[in-house]
């Protein structure tokens, strides 16, 4: 497999300045049991990072809450120095009190620390790519993005994504600081968040959708998906990914995997191309 590969899937520039390939990779499950602690295998887990930029995926995501600290140091383990055309997003605006245990703290002297933390973590001046990881409820939204907007002016982040909001509030977050993405839970059998994706669409950000090889009972045996999947000599999440890219130009897909298998299984998506009818078919699927 050429060392482009994911570039068939077409690339997409965040910011206007930043172009990646429109298929990412997510680092959430280099971690431990519940996003807890080192891997398991953590030799494995840098191999599945370097095998990744080898096969062309020039945007990795992750967060500070994932171990915590776990999946930073892990990428900047495997990958540091990094290539000149490698992005890296992290997030900030979660707290952890164990495996599978999670608080947002939006408070803007948190995200600051969380920020400087990633940072040195990464062995990064600037962060290209800085989330915030959740709206607080305990906290004045704006205060949280204006947190963010001076983290921007200072240079310690050269671009603000947003995470799990809603259309209102990615509204709100444009209207103090320039927004380049939203990552919330998208994917076949899940589109709550499709206004969200309309709205990043109209306004030319990146929409990225976690958890995006989720399907339910979508994948049953005889199933639509299936069938598709034989049709083209294809895995199922060969398909939802394909799937994904075609559905809207803003798509940037992170499938996330501590298997260099499943990794190039993901990664070979990217050329996988649907029918317009095969589209539309799996896009009539109901859970």
């Amino acid at each position: 497999m050429p060392k482009d590969e994911t570039r068939t899937a077409g690339t997409l520039d965040l910011g206007g300045d930043l172009a990646v390939g429109r298929l990412g990779f997510g680092a959430m499950r280099l971690c431990g049991p519940g996003v807890w602690g080192e891997p398991e295998d953590p030799e494995g887990a840098e191999r599945v990072l370097r095998r990744a930029v080898d096969l062309g995926v020039n945007f990795i995501d992750t967060a500070d809450a994932y171990g915590p600290g776990v999946g930073e140091r892990g990428i900047s383990s495997a990958l540091h120095p990094y290539p000149a055309s490698l992005v890296i997003a992290t997030k900030g605006g979660y707290t952890r009190q164990g495996p599978g245990r999670w608080r947002t703290n939006g408070r803007p002297k948190h995200l600051r620390e969380a920020c400087e933390g990633s940072l040195r973590r990464l062995q990064l001046d600037r962060i290209d790519l800085y989330q915030l990881h959740r709206p607080d409820s305990r906290v004045p939204f704006e205060r949280s993005i204006e947190a963010l907007a001076q983290l921007r002016e200072e240079g310690r982040i050269r671009h603000v994504g947003l995470s799990n909001v809603s259309a209102a509030q990615l509204e709100t977050a444009r209207g103090i600081v320039p927004i380049v993405s939203v990552q919330n839970r998208y994917n076949l059998n899940d589109r709550r968040s499709e206004a969200v994706l309309r709205a990043c669409e109209c306004a030319g950000i990146a929409f990225i959708p976690w958890l995006p090889l989720a399907t339910g009972r979508l994948a049953r045996p005889g199933g639509t998906l299936r069938e598709t999947a034989t049709r083209h000599g294809a895995t199922v999440p060969q398909v939802v990914l394909a799937w994904l890219l075609a559905k809207s130009p803003a798509m940037l897909p992170i499938p996330g995997t501590s298997s260099v298998t499943h990794l190039e299984e993901n990664v070979a998506a990217a050329r996988l191309r649907l029918t317009d009818g095969e589209v539309e078919a799996l896009t009539s699927l109901k859970s």
